[in-house]
């Protein structure tokens, strides 16, 4: 049975616009949005969402990724990768499933890994765990 979605708060997302340039790390518990130009490392507990003009060099480390961009790096994903018609990736996929449209160019190995496996290799090569996503606050519950 599918999990359901829980909603996105639009302030919790974090982004990298269009016409921006980001070199280094990116760590974070929330969801990622890029439209710009990224060198690096991002790793996100999130989903991480390239936009079609996006440019990535480096590796993403995530739990799901809706990718249309150009990349040359290598994924790590938990759960699932979607790469959407367009896109361009030239680097290694580790990924638990993958979803491809048509006119994805892919250019590289692709391994499938259980998330042991994925908590494996994400404390290997960063030396901790992914960042944990923020509490939701507890309900206040009416008083009678």
């Amino acid at each position: 049975m599918a999990k359901p979605m829980e909603p996105v708060n639009v302030n919790e997302v974090s982004r990298i616009s269009a016409g921006t340039t980001f070199k280094g790390e990116i760590t974070t518990p929330t969801d990622l949005r890029v439209d710009g130009i990224f060198e690096g490392k991002i790793c996100s507990k999130g989903r991480v969402v390239v936009g079609e003009k996006a440019q990535i060099k480096g590796d993403i480390i995530c739990q799901n990724v809706d990718f249309t961009g150009t990349m040359h790096g290598n994924f790590y994903v938990k759960d699932t990768l979607s790469l959407k018609g367009g896109c361009t990736i030239e680097g290694d996929l580790n990924i638990k499933r993958l979803q491809v449209e048509l006119d994805a160019k892919f250019n590289g190995n692709c391994r499938m890994i259980s998330e042991a496996e994925f908590d494996k290799i994400v404390a290997q090569m960063t030396g901790r765990p992914l960042p944990q996503a923020p509490a939701q606050p507890t309900p206040v519950q009416p008083q009678k």
